[in-house]
């Protein structure tokens, strides 16, 4: 396989409709919010779709989350001992931590995409302390415009425990957003990849990943359909550190709203600007 040579750039336009995209635990779990009243979906939840995504694809991930776990393993350092080619150099006094992070990056397309942080005390085995920077960075997703967050009060229908008398009169909270549209860009630096082995094949996964980033990802706060990949635009540059900058890549995408009050993708006038001698690929979601 072979190492990415040329710097990607990548922006993708999604829509929500009737779901919370990305509960914020210090607000009740409200969608998320800027001071400007924009909606928010964190970085953090957006790579943790793509590792899912990447575990769909057959890839293997070492940061998995509890309820998609592919293996055995509890915790990150259960994965970590559980792979022999990692023990291995764990057990060997002489290993350093480019021999440990060069063989993680190996091992799992997450850390060698994103990078990683392995921070395990000292036990039976010498302890570890192992950073890997990662070549593909995110930003967090932004709305176009201000988002209009819901709250419905849900009440619990059945008892719990037996004599509980607070059946039906048990309150909640459920937040929402009736419609939104957010942006959120990303790029893969050529220099990190070199260093952790990201291949042409791990941007190809990575971006099947994007375009098909709420495959699976059904809950109770993000209904089936009620969000979905719009426009997925993809930059390659001819060069390891690109023709233009990031920033100016990403500028060149456009999505205003053509009424003053939206109500769907229709809504919105996406353009995406041309940039001289530079490849782009712009796909649709599924």
């Amino acid at each position: 396989m072979t190492v990415l040579n040329h710097k990607i750039d990548f922006a993708v336009v999604l829509t929500v409709k009737n779901a919370n995209p990305n509960g914020d635990p210090l607000n009740g779990n409200r969608p998320r919010q800027n001071f400007d009243g924009k909606g928010e979906i964190s970085d953090v939840a957006i790579k943790r779709k793509i590792r899912n995504r990447f575990q769909d694809l057959g890839e293997t991930v070492f940061v998995q989350s509890n309820d998609k776990t592919s293996d055995s393993f509890t915790s990150l350092r259960d994965r970590a001992e559980g792979n022999a080619e990692l023990a291995k150099v764990m057990k060997d006094k002489k290993s350093s931590a480019d021999d440990f992070a060069k063989v993680a990056c190996e091992q799992w397309i997450d850390v060698r995409s994103f990078g990683q942080v392995f921070a395990f005390k000292g036990g039976g085995e010498k302890g570890v302390s192992v950073g890997v920077r990662g070549p593909v960075s995110l930003h967090a997703a932004i709305s176009v415009d201000p988002v209009d967050v819901q709250s419905l009060q849900i009440t619990k229908s059945v008892n719990s425990e037996p004599g509980d008398k607070k059946g039906s009169d048990t309150m909640g909270m459920k937040h929402r957003i009736n419609f939104g549209v957010y942006v959120f860009y990303g790029s893969i630096n050529v220099q990190l990849a070199e260093k952790t082995g990201f291949t042409f094949d791990d941007a190809n996964q990575l971006k099947e990943a994007l375009r098909t980033l709420f495959q699976n990802d059904v809950s109770s706060a993000r209904p089936e359909g009620s969000m979905e990949i719009n426009k997925l635009v993809w930059w390659t540059h001819n060069n390891k550190l690109g023709q233009y900058s990031a920033a100016k890549v990403h500028r060149a995408v456009k999505v205003v709203s053509k009424t003053a009050m939206p109500q769907s993708i229709g809504d919105y006038e996406i353009t995406i600007d041309e940039l001289d001698g530079l490849d782009r690929e712009i796909l649709d979601g599924v």
